[in-house]
């Protein structure tokens, strides 16, 4: 039989998770404890009971029982003082004996409600008090006073053997509440080392509890854990073929199986992430070994066309200045036709080097004061905008690192497009916003022109898509194009506003610093350079 990762599953109490030892653990430790403290509590209980009884009972009557034989002696001492003189004046040590007398008796009863044999003790003294004061000590007080009572002399012998009986009542008593205070002193002695053995053994228990605990977990949880980490820490160290070897609770195992099933998918992985970086290096030396070949083609086969372009545009307008209308009007039609297309194609030309120099050649970040940028754009647009009547506002644009050239591109071009692509018979009204949106500036450039339909605007920014023909509009189509390459370059986005139905919105954002690949160097090929050189 084998485990849900695959290994021989074992028997008995390993295949028990970490869950399953922590709950049968602390159930154990929970019964331990409840028995501990069950006992505990009886000790605990039993020592406060003796202490009650030797403190609330058994001294408290042993005293009250002395207080009550001092009480009867006082009243004897009164009795017999009185017989002898018939002084009123002994007979106020009687009266006051007989409250002290009631009283005693009283706590006393109070006091041995639960002892039978204390009871008894008690009624034998009440009875031997009861004949004496019955006998003797009544008769004597109700005596008139100044002479002694004949009855005392009469009854002298009878009063001597009854409280000589009442002596020997409260002796027996006092005898036996004294041992019942030394049981309970013993007992209370003997209960007291019993909750020290007992708590003392709690204690080592508890101890070695806690020690079994700790061992338990340390063997069972934290030593695997231990196990698992330093195996962990060897592959993040770069020691992709070191095991892990499963050990503790079978959750634990199963942990460490699928740890080391996954160490074994990443070794996969990388030899195959190794040999497809492998194959992408070499792909990636032959893309920029062949894009420098192209770009080194297109910049050369671009400015080499510049010079038959211009000897075709000089001769075409030479013809039309010099035959214009010698000919018949045919001709004239296809010398206009020549110029027109000699004139378009070295626009075209221009206008693909521009697009192609964006973030290769045009490549100096620095602080720019957009402000300062848009006022070189209007000036370059200056004889278009007056024409047009255009009015253009704007609010205060930032400062952002940027490439100066191509930010003036982007405004010539955006606002250029926003003056051509006017309503006829309406005067063109242009409004540039901006404001921050976290890390980046967020740009709108709104006009009140013809617009454009939702399902072009995304086509607008591509190269070479018109959406009117170049009698209608002239241009070549490559505008938007930039635009979108320098937003892109500048770590931005672009696109057009589909809720702005009166006219145009061009949303656009910039990062107020470039992004770091764009911040590289990049050198102007030689071809470029020639052919400025050539072209100027």
């Amino acid at each position: 039989m084998t485990g849900e990762e695959g290994l021989p599953r074992p028997r008995g109490l390993s295949t028990w998770t970490t869950r399953r030892w922590l709950r049968v653990g602390v159930a154990a430790s929970l019964v331990v404890l409840a028995l501990l403290g069950v006992t505990g509590a009886w000790i605990l209980e039993r020592t406060a009971s003796l202490s009650r009884e030797l403190v609330d009972v058994k001294s408290p009557a042993l005293t009250t029982s002395i207080r009550l034989e001092s009480t009867l002696l006082n009243q004897e001492t009164g009795i017999r003082g009185y017989g002898l003189t018939g002084t009123a004046e002994f007979l106020v040590p009687y009266q006051r004996g007989l409250t002290e007398q009631e009283t005693s008796t009283t706590r006393l009863a109070e006091l041995l409600r639960d002892d039978p044999t204390g009871l008894r003790d008690l009624k034998a003294v009440e009875d031997a008090v009861e004949a004496w004061q019955e006998r003797i000590a009544r008769p004597i007080a109700a005596s008139p006073p100044g002479t002694p009572p004949p009855l005392a002399t009469e009854r002298a012998a009878d009063a001597k053997g009854l409280f000589d009986t009442l002596r020997t009542a409260m002796a027996d008593q006092q005898e036996k509440l004294q041992v019942d205070r030394a049981n309970a002193r013993e007992d209370l002695f003997a209960v007291l080392r019993l909750r020290n053995w007992v708590f003392s053994a709690i204690a080592l228990v508890i101890v070695a509890l806690a020690g079994l605990v700790f061992e338990a977990l340390r063997r069972g949880i934290t030593a695997p854990l231990e196990q698992l980490g330093a195996d962990a820490r060897a592959i993040t160290g770069g020691d992709f073929e070191h095991p892990i070897t499963p050990t503790g609770p079978a959750d634990l195992r199963r942990l460490g199986a699928e740890v080391d099933s996954m160490r074994q998918r990443l070794v996969r992985e990388l030899a195959f992430t190794e040999e497809a970086r492998l194959r992408l290096d070499a792909q990636a030396a032959d893309l920029r070994r062949s894009n420098a070949e192209l770009e080194q083609f297109a910049y050369v086969a671009s400015h080499d066309l510049q010079e038959p372009l211009r000897k075709v545009s000089s001769f075409t307008q030479l013809l039309q200045r010099r035959y214009g209308g010698q000919l018949d009007a045919k001709a004239d039609q296809y010398i206009d036709f020549a110029v027109d297309g000699a004139n378009r194609m070295q626009t075209l030309i221009n206008d693909l080097l521009d697009f192609s120099r964006v973030g290769r050649v045009h490549h100096t970040h620095q602080s720019v004061d957009l402000d300062t940028v848009m006022d070189r754009a209007l000036s370059a647009l200056s004889v278009s905008v007056e024409e047009s009547g255009a009015v253009v506002t704007r609010d205060a644009l930032p400062n952002l690192i940027a490439d100066p050239t191509q930010m003036g591109m982007l405004w010539q071009n955006l606002l250029g497009n926003a003056v051509k692509f006017r309503r006829p018979g309406e005067t063109p009204k242009i409004h540039v916003s901006a404001e921050r949106e976290g890390d980046l500036w967020r740009f709108a450039v709104t006009d009140n022109g013809i617009g454009i339909a939702p399902e072009y605007a995304a086509k607008v920014f591509v190269i070479f898509q018109r959406l009117h023909t170049k009698d209608v509009y002239n241009g070549s189509g490559i505008g938007l194009a930039m635009c979108k390459k320098i937003v892109e370059f500048h770590g931005g986005t672009i696109g057009i506003d589909p809720e702005h139905a009166d006219g145009t919105r061009v949303v656009f954002t910039l990062a107020a610093a470039p992004p770091e690949s764009a911040e590289q160097e990049t050198v102007e090929p030689a071809a470029d350079r020639d052919g400025e050189e050539r072209e100027s």
